[in-house]
């Protein structure tokens, strides 16, 4: 599994680790956050699942990672939606066994769904919020779910 990196371009999932590694030891003494969300846009050609990983130092910046998945055409909003949130727990199990769970002991993880209060995603809300705060993460909707809505929106063209 391959991420990216605006900055520094195509990453393995270990030299991703080693960069946020990196990132957190210039300046172990602050406060981090892990944001990991995913969205999704689909047309004619296919579906596109993009995962955004944020590891935010409070107010002090962050770094970026996305991973780009391309699928046949997925019209069911439900599905896409689901898909959209295994793929987010997916990346952070992948994070955990390559140790960031270790780097980042005192810090949050919030994993950021593509639903909110309005429109066709609201009937999701109570599955998706129960199924992700039932395995022990924080979970942001909208309009407090950046990770999603803005960050992995932006790449999934």
């Amino acid at each position: 599994m391959h991420f990216t990196s605006p900055t520094r371009g195509i990453m393995t999932i270990h030299e991703m680790t080693e960069n946020i590694r990196d990132y957190i030891q210039e300046d172990p003494h602050a406060r981090y956050k892990l944001v990991i969300g995913t969205d999704s846009h689909t047309n004619r050609q296919g579906t596109v699942y993009v995962t955004a990983l944020i590891i935010h130092r409070g107010g002090k910046g962050a770094r970026l990672f996305y991973r780009k998945l391309r699928t046949k055409p997925m019209m069911d909003l439900r599905y896409r939606i689901y898909r959209e949130t295994e793929l987010s727990l997916e990346a952070v199990r992948l994070l955990n066994q390559n140790g960031i769970n270790k780097l980042l002991l005192d810090s949050p993880v919030e994993i950021h769904a593509d639903i909110g209060n309005n429109g066709d995603t609201k009937k999701l809300i109570q599955e998706i919020v129960g199924w992700i705060t039932s395995i022990g993460y924080i979970v942001r909707i909208k309009p407090y779910s950046f990770g999603a809505s803005s960050a992995a929106d932006r790449f999934t063209n």
